[in-house]
């Protein structure tokens, strides 16, 4: 254990855990306020107290004023990088800024003032960047909703969110396929009670829509008169309570949770884990291959590399297929790129792809030192092939949309503790992570249970959701008292690591024994033919419940499906036991996934189950779900 006694890590999180009020205060020094806080933390305001109550600040200062002003207004803030409309474009800290506070201007002129809402309804595009940074800077509060989103998803966000303006675009652009936003606009205006006073449309040259008079504005022929008329907004103070964004998860009820993220306490988190967590460094080029619609997108394609004084990339195509299995190495190369955030989701893409890493030799990956993954659990194979094909670390961290940033990682920046593949390494500062039972007393280690955060959250934690501090309290603080429940289970090991298995949801009860279909998942995915995999508990009379792993098998397997179906279940047996009651594996083409890459395996459940089900809204493709249907059923399932 010679890397753990290398690290900081030991020493920061002790002094954060014993005296967090001056570790947060140590750490708000990196952050340009225009008045400090009266106090770090306020145990007496909000649902569990607030962060940095009395401090006034301006995150889009934070993220580009400053930076201009202390040379770096000539640094690349953002490269956007577009396979799919061939396409990059690069803007420098100062064009951010001059883009950023002309269209705040245009926002203004729309009456658009502090604390008014704006929804954001558009693609992986840097006007979707610039228009939050706009919003951020005259105090306005931003609501990305996944572009293309289905209408009556972005009705319930209207309604929630109550915008005075929507930011939008005329369309996004898939591999093979247009999809237009407009006409999914008009319709979710259409649906919902609340009409904002007017809608900016980005006309991009692939789907050129028809604007609504009245209502529906130009992007670029305003940008184009208030550059002329040379107006620019300056930042407005904002309280560091006050709230930065919204952004929605579903809810079990169907009605979706705005999240609410506040201004000083995210500022503080996010420039404290970009180094410390990530370990890179202002003026380092930094990739987050995800999308704005999504946490992920907001901290680290946004906010986080902005505040930081890095460059961040922005990514608007697929680890497959744009144009191949190679895409990802040819922009970590041509950026030189430092390190990576992803889904693990895209590396079993790869993987299934190009399993012996062919394409990567094409390309000079000499800059690259991380690779960090989050989203969904990092199975250790597809851990373990990264390592191989990449010779870097391969860091597995573990967050939420609630969070906004890491609850348990690896940090690099104070120092790499050792990998134990299946976990997310150990808690950041801030956060005590405790599993416990059923009454909420915590269980000895190596033992399966809830896991949750002692109260108070550190900064950048959701202080409540949007207009609902009663639906916060249920949601989160009560099942639990003095946590917060995440919702995952799984368990600590002897040396304080945590191990996520899965959602509570995913813990099947097999005749009265709690088994984690991650785990199972895990050996499926070791076996050598199998790219990818989902396991999930469906209905059973004798036993309650039993699992059903359904396998994508890599590229070029040519051996017999029904072999390779015996043999995982002999496997499972195995390495598990027959406890697990494993005996129903089914190959598929492909899994049914979010375009956030995140597999749908509670919908899949349902359909084993023969319940009744909905389509979901992030749905990449829904014809997958007839297959998956028509797999279960040649099996007498469902």
């Amino acid at each position: 254990m010679n890397a753990r006694k290398k690290s900081r890590y030991h020493d920061v999180y002790a002094r954060a855990m014993s005296d967090p009020e001056g570790f947060w205060a140590e750490a708000a020094t990196e952050i340009d306020w225009i008045k400090p806080a009266d106090k770090v933390f306020d145990a007496s305001q909000g649902v569990y107290g607030r962060w940095f109550a009395g401090a006034v600040v301006n995150t889009c200062y934070n993220a580009l004023d400053r930076h201009v002003a202390n040379g770096r207004a000539d640094q690349v803030a953002l490269i956007h990088d577009s396979p799919l409309t061939g396409s990059i474009a690069k803007f420098t800290y100062r064009q951010m800024l001059d883009e950023v506070k002309t269209l705040a201007a245009i926002m203004q002129e729309f009456g658009v003032t502090k604390g008014d809402r704006v929804i954001i309804y558009m693609p992986l595009v840097p006007e979707a960047v610039i228009g939050m940074l706009a919003c951020a800077r005259i105090g306005a509060v931003h609501s990305v909703v996944f572009g293309g989103f289905a209408a009556k998803e972005l009705a319930t966000r209207i309604d929630d969110a109550e915008p005075k303006l929507i930011l939008s675009a005329s369309c996004g652009i898939e591999p093979g396929r247009i999809v237009k936003y407009k006409p999914l606009l008009d319709e979710a205006i259409d649906l919902s009670k609340t009409k904002p006073s007017a809608c900016i449309v980005l006309q991009r040259p692939q789907e050129i829509c028809a604007l609504t008079p009245g209502r529906d504005h130009d992007w670029a022929e305003l940008r184009g008169k208030a550059v002329a008329a040379g107006k620019a907004a300056d930042c407005v103070p904002v309280a560091a309570t006050d709230p930065l964004y919204i952004l929605y998860t579903s809810g079990t009820t169907g009605i979706p949770k705005g999240v609410v993220r506040d201004n000083g306490g995210h500022l503080v988190a996010l420039k404290w884990s970009m180094f410390n967590l990530y370990g890179v460094k202002p003026g380092e080029v930094w990739w987050c291959g995800s999308d704005i619609g999504w946490v992920v997108g907001h901290s680290y394609i946004v906010y986080g590399p902005l505040i930081h004084g890095a460059t961040s990339i922005m990514y608007e195509g697929k680890p497959v297929g744009t144009p191949d299995a190679g895409a990802y190495w040819r922009v970590i190369a041509q950026h030189g790129a430092v390190a990576l955030f992803t889904a693990p989701t895209a590396f079993r893409a790869i993987k299934k792809e190009d399993p012996d890493g062919k394409l990567l030799a094409q390309y000079d990956l000499s800059k690259f030192r991380t690779l960090f993954l989050a989203g969904e659990r990092a199975d250790p194979p597809t851990v373990e092939w990264a390592e191989q094909q990449l010779k870097v670390p391969v860091i597995d961290h573990w967050w939420q949309t609630e969070t906004g940033w890491c609850i348990a990682g690896n940090p690099v920046g104070l120092g790499q503790l050792p990998v134990k593949h299946g976990s997310p390494t150990v808690p950041m500062p801030g956060y005590q992570v405790d599993v416990v039972d059923e009454a909420a007393r915590p269980v000895a280690a190596n033992t399966m249970g809830s896991i949750v955060i002692k109260l108070p959250m550190p900064p950048a934690c959701l202080p409540t959701l949007w207009n609902n501090d009663a639906r916060f309290k249920d949601a989160y603080l009560t099942e639990f008292p003095g946590y917060y429940k995440t919702s995952d289970a799984g368990f600590k090991d002897e040396d304080g690591y945590v191990f996520v298995m899965g959602r509570t949801d995913d813990i099947i009860n097999v005749a009265g024994h709690r088994l984690s279909t991650g785990g199972m998942e895990e050996v499926l995915a070791s076996h050598p033919d199998v790219a990818e995999c989902a396991v999930l508990g469906i209905k059973d009379e004798l036993k309650g419940e039993v699992p059903c792993g359904f396998l994508v098998l890599k590229a070029g397997v040519t051996r017999s499906q029904g072999d390779i179906e015996r043999e995982v279940v002999a496997l499972v047996r195995e390495k598990i036991g027959p406890v697990a009651a494993f005996k129903l594996a089914i190959t598929v083409g492909r899994l049914p996934k979010t375009r956030s890459g995140k597999i749908l395996r509670g919908t899949m459940k349902k359909i084993a189950d023969g319940d009744s089900w909905s389509m979901p809204a992030t749905i990449d493709d829904p014809a997958i779900l007839d297959e998956i249907g028509g797999a279960l059923k040649e099996r007498g399932v469902g």
